[in-house]
């Protein structure tokens, strides 16, 4: 999303030149001063100034309940804000989805099939838990990849899967599509797709991501990936690459259990990497990372969401990326196998991670990371740090000073055009 500063919407302070020179020759139009005898010495200058902006003005706002919320995306139930559902309760102790949202000073809320009616309910819902996000608009995201992974699908044009768009060969295929699929979300309400999988399927028996990548040449789902961001940016949809640092050579589901991936780093390096190095040159806002143990890239036996050396390490210092990391879905069985959900969600930040997806246990996982701020272990910087591309993240993408409001009739406008179903037609020609 070329419109974020740098390669990856991470903010760059602008520093505003020095008020008044200090030089020995006089401004135009000043009186000259007294001369002095040389000392050989320059005047001493006043520190540039770090100009603020939009970012650094919800930060200071915040308190550090807020900060720590602003971490978090679970899934809330009920299809309006004010649902009032025992699900919520159970797990959050809450009724309503507006409740949920305020108590824990929410960042983010991920949308799924029963959140979903009809165009006009799925307006009402995300304008009704923007309202209900005190001080800094919600992240709402989905899981809307086309093909096999469509949460929207009910509602949404039926655009083909990445596996169909990478047959094509055709890049500008999967970035009209990406385009396209990000004006339905955006006419929604939803402003942050989990899309596009970056992943490189070299294992046909991958029972998890499949029809789900491009294809099995990284040179060509790398193409794809990169044009499908530059297709989310033109909609103004924030982009996800997954799953870092790549999903495509296992057997095994994280889902339900935790994959091993046996590549060298210099498969990685030739295999896994490109697709993710694509996206960060694209502009990527976010990148997912995968709960998989990668030996060679980290031998500690943690997967790689818990990883400082595979998301530090490789995708922050080697890639470069200066966006938001998010993990994939803290209630997968990939992620809990050693840790409590306390501690999952500590580790995942001190690992590099930003956004905390779905966490099986939103409360304790809450917490766990206020405790661990609190105490020293993570430092107040590195929560900062994370607060920050996320603000970022939601200034680049235009919902930063003022939240989103989606409007019924443009939507039903949007959702299944003609246009678009033209599109999905020829898309795979």
């Amino acid at each position: 999303m070329l419109r974020r500063i740098g390669t990856t919407g991470l903010l760059a302070i602008a520093l505003t030149a020095c008020a008044g020179g200090g030089g020995a020759a006089g401004a135009t139009g000043s009186r000259a001063a007294p001369s002095t005898p040389s000392t050989g010495t320059t005047a001493p200058q006043s520190p540039p100034q770090a100009e603020v902006g939009p970012v650094e003005r919800a930060l200071a706002r915040m308190d550090v309940e807020e900060k720590v919320g602003q971490l978090f995306m679970p899934v809330l139930y009920g299809t309006a804000a004010d649902t009032v559902s025992g699900e919520n309760q159970a797990r959050y102790g809450a009724q309503t989805p507006a409740k949920v949202i305020a108590k824990y000073h929410l960042g983010g809320v991920i949308l799924f099939p029963h959140n979903i009616k009809a165009v006009g309910q799925v307006v009402s819902l995300t304008n009704g838990m923007q309202r209900a996000a005190k001080g800094v608009p919600l992240l709402i995201g989905t899981d809307q990849e086309n093909g096999l992974v469509s949460r929207m699908s009910a509602l949404m044009t039926d655009f083909p899967g990445a596996a169909e768009l990478g047959a094509t060969k055709q890049p500008e295929r999967a970035r009209a599509v990406a385009e396209a699929t990000g004006e339905e979300l955006r006419a929604l309400g939803v402003n942050l797709d989990f899309a596009p999988v970056a992943d490189v399927n070299v294992n046909p028996n991958n029972p998890v991501i499949g029809r789900r990548a491009y294809g099995d040449d990284p040179a060509r789902v790398s193409k794809m990936v990169a044009a499908a961001v530059k297709g989310f940016a033109q909609a103004k949809v924030a982009a996800t690459a997954k799953h870092f640092p790549g999903h495509g050579d296992t057997d095994v589901d994280s889902h339900t259990g935790l994959p091993v991936i046996k590549h060298t780093r210099a498969q990685w390096e030739r295999i896994d990497a490109p697709p993710f190095e694509a996206a960060i040159g694209a502009g990527v806002d976010a990148v997912m990372s995968a709960h998989i143990v990668f030996p060679k890239l980290d031998p500690s036996g943690d997967p790689a969401t818990l990883s400082k050396p595979i998301l530090t390490g490789l995708l922050r210092q080697k890639l470069g990326f200066k966006g938001v990391i998010s993990t994939d879905a803290l209630n997968m069985a990939g992620v809990r196998k050693k840790y409590d959900d306390g501690e999952i969600a500590v580790r995942a930040v001190l690992a590099g991670a930003d956004l905390l997806l779905m966490p099986n246990d939103l409360p304790r996982a809450y917490r766990a990371v206020l405790a661990a701020v609190k105490s020293g272990r993570i430092s107040k910087q590195r929560l900062d740090q994370s607060v920050t591309r996320l603000l970022t993240l939601k200034r680049d993408n235009g919902f930063l000073s003022e939240a989103p409001v989606a409007d019924a009739d443009k939507a039903a406008r949007v959702l299944r055009s003609a246009e678009h179903r033209r599109l999905a037609a020829r898309a795979t020609r």
